[in-house]
């Protein structure tokens, strides 16, 4: 039987290839099945390194232009540096937000629960993609990826942004003290309480940073899918208590 394609959501709104990787179409197995495309979370690195050729068939570009960073829950965006061929390239740093203006480039971030955001400059043709937890939320990285992008020339008004798949407030219970603090940053609707249970709304907290920055509502796209409450599509570190494999969500530099 011919293995199906790698799958992966998209955005209406992007005007250039780009997704958000479900868990379906890779070789990976048992907890990390099928497209993990995670090298950190246990997996065979060959069965890895498989997934993500598939996925640079099905998108059509070189894995070698694949621009990737070494996350850690901060909120720091670079500038990707040059590449091409068949080859993954080693990650451009520590950094949880990366970007380009090098055509057919693409550039991605892992995620399993956090936020993932992706940004187009349609006018400057560049491309960003950021991963953002909630001490990124917190410490507003998708303005530290806006104020990279208009410090090169953008303008915020004319960014597009896709906030993907992550874990929504229907399963994110948070501390009462970390809800306090996201209501005092992000106002009361961020927050939902339930009796003793403080629920926290991720993507909600990025979509008002991103308007703070200056994008305009109608450029702002907010994907509903909760990856802990479907554990067919997607992965989640919380469901799956920190064993499963992680999502690429990337978008390719391509006008």
């Amino acid at each position: 039987m011919i293995a199906p394609p790698p799958s992966f959501l998209c955005s209406t709104l992007l005007p250039v290839p780009h997704g958000f990787t479900t868990r379906e179409g890779g070789v990976s197995e048992g907890a990390h099945a099928s497209l993990n495309l995670g090298f950190a979370v246990g997996d065979v690195r060959e069965r890895v390194e498989e997934n993500h050729r598939r996925l640079a068939a099905r998108v059509g570009v070189e894995l070698g232009a694949l621009h990737t960073v070494k996350q850690v829950h901060g909120d720091q965006v670079v500038e990707a540096e040059e590449g091409g061929g068949d080859l993954l390239r080693p990650t451009e740093g520590e950094a949880d937000g990366v970007w380009t203006a090098r055509p057919e480039h693409w550039v991605g971030v892992g995620t399993a629960d956090c936020v993932p955001v992706l940004l187009v400059d349609p006018d400057r043709r560049r491309v960003a993609a950021i991963h953002s937890g909630w001490k990124g939320t917190d410490a507003r990285i998708v303005a530290r990826a806006v104020e990279a992008l208009v410090a090169r020339g953008s303008r915020p008004d004319r960014l597009l942004a896709a906030v993907g798949p992550c874990i929504q407030r229907c399963c994110y219970v948070v501390s009462s003290d970390l809800g306090e603090r996201f209501t005092a940053r992000f106002g009361p609707e961020v927050i939902l309480r339930e009796g003793a249970e403080v629920r926290l709304d991720l993507s909600l907290a990025v979509k008002r940073t991103l308007r703070d920055a200056g994008l305009l509502e109608d450029r702002v796209d907010v994907l509903p899918e909760c990856t802990a409450c479907d554990a067919r599509r997607f992965f989640s570190h919380r469901r799956d208590a920190g064993h499963t494999g992680r999502h690429l969500n990337f978008v390719v530099n391509r006008f």
